[in-house]
């Protein structure tokens, strides 16, 4: 189990990797859709783990 400290610190860099991997498709949705779409999935797949975290660190608060 994590600390809420390490919880924290993963969200963050969880969140921002969704957020670059999302620019990143919008960037390349009209040159490569194909590779775009990776992306996008990608970026749904740190998202979710994002949100298992943030559960994980509202359970711990509490």
């Amino acid at each position: 189990m994590k600390t809420i400290e390490e919880l924290k610190t993963r969200i963050k860099e969880l969140s921002k990797q969704a957020v670059e991997l999302r620019q990143k498709a919008s960037e390349m949705y009209l040159t490569n859709q194909e590779q775009a779409k990776q992306l996008r999935q990608q970026a749904r797949e740190a998202s979710k783990r994002c949100q298992v975290l943030i559960q994980e660190l509202k359970r711990q608060q509490v």
